[in-house]
């Protein structure tokens, strides 16, 4: 910088020289022009530097993150009270709507019934499995006599003391009591598959039942909806009797978060090329006119939409841009290094300044360029 003021300094001396002090030449409208646009070349030489030593941004806001507050219910559901005013701070699990409980507390209870009800079924099983082997051990004892009374009655009618249709008789007894036995036996693995149908241990039927409960239990704590973190609401429109759950889409309310908030200002990609994390930032918020707030460089987003394309079959198309149109431009998150961050709103906007070589002669003119952008702000925009 100092190489540019010497230099322009010496072409002010100069012209003087040779047109004003010794009249070497004379000065007319064409050496006019000639100086002229010799100086506002000269000048380039401090554009250049404001640009890439103290790159400026005009368009920085504050971003803080939000949370959109959605009911996790699974049915529509009556707001019977709001818990928390708009624009009060409030802290993490610090409750905010609360709904109808009615729904879900009788929900939990039928399943709490059901859950019971199936802890006894287990006990029944058992019981079942139990009265089923003893069915076996009985109709196996019936088979035992019928097959003696078949053996005794094929004798008796081989030595015609006894008649041939009892033989036939004891036969038939024989192979049903043969069925029923075979029957028996699958009603006992039928009975022993019910009762042992677990999984992790626990009976199928009960551990579906306490899945549900548990689900209906989820329901019914989300009926009262807290605070996901520290901050606040702003723009609250809930009211008491609104209807939300399942049927409604999107969110009731923007939960605005206290911690992380930061500026992010945009800077044309050229303006970028020396700036790194950690470097020096000076911001002018219009919020607060004639005072400047410090920072640092947090991270640079090397990326824009612009050079975002979405899988599709159709082939890129490339449109001439003019050159007189704007240049894409990147964004710079900074983080302000003031204490009390809860004087930077959401949206506040303003301007900011990154000094990549705290050193440099242009600081000092980006310096006095951003106080009196700051300072102007008692004055503009002009509405009363």
């Amino acid at each position: 910088m100092l190489f540019g003021f010497v230099l322009l300094f010496v072409y002010v001396i100069a012209v003087w020289l040779t047109f004003f002090k010794f009249k070497w030449m004379k000065f007319n409208i064409v050496w006019g022009l000639v100086s002229v646009s010799v100086g506002l070349h000269l000048l380039l030489i401090f554009m250049i530097g404001l640009r890439f030593v103290t790159p400026y941004s005009t368009n920085a806001r504050l971003v803080q993150h939000t949370i959109q507050l959605t009911p996790r219910l699974n049915e529509p559901t009556l707001v019977t009270d709001v818990l928390v005013q708009p624009n009060v701070p409030v802290k993490k699990g610090q409750p905010l709507f609360q709904f109808d409980r009615r729904l879900y507390e009788l929900k939990v209870k039928e399943l709490q019934a059901e859950l019971a009800k199936a802890t006894q079924n287990v006990e029944v099983l058992a019981a079942d499995v139990q009265v089923a082997r003893q069915q076996v051990v009985r109709l196996q004892s019936e088979l035992v006599y019928a097959r003696y009374e078949q053996e005794l009655s094929q004798k008796l009618a081989g030595r015609g003391a006894g008649p041939e249709e009892d033989v036939q008789k004891w036969t038939a007894k024989v192979a049903a009591n043969e069925a029923s036995v075979r029957e028996a036996q699958a009603q006992v693995a039928r009975a022993e598959l019910e009762y042992h149908s677990e999984i992790n241990g626990v009976n199928t039927t009960v551990a579906s039942i306490q899945a549900k409960l548990d689900l209906a239990r989820f329901y019914l704590d989300n009926t009262l909806m807290v605070a996901p973190e520290d901050g606040y609401l702003i723009n609250l429109q809930v009211r008491p009797g609104m209807v939300a759950g399942a049927l409604r889409v999107g969110a009731i309310a923007t939960f605005i978060c206290d911690s992380d908030r930061y500026l992010l200002a945009n800077y044309f990609q050229e303006n970028l090329k020396h700036v790194k994390e950690g470097q020096e930032v000076e911001v002018a918020l219009d919020l607060y006119p004639g005072q400047i707030f410090t920072g640092k460089v947090e991270a640079i987003w090397r990326g824009s939409g612009s050079g975002q394309m979405l899988p599709s079959g159709r082939l890129p198309h490339f449109v001439y841009k003019p050159a007189e149109l704007p240049q894409g431009q990147f964004a710079v998150a900074i983080r302000i290094d003031d204490k009390d961050q809860s004087k930077f709103p959401i949206g506040t906007q303003g301007r900011a300044a990154i000094y990549t070589d705290p050193s440099s002669g242009f600081v000092v003119l980006r310096k006095i360029g951003i106080r009196a952008y700051s300072w102007s702000n008692w004055l503009y925009p002009f509405a009363g």
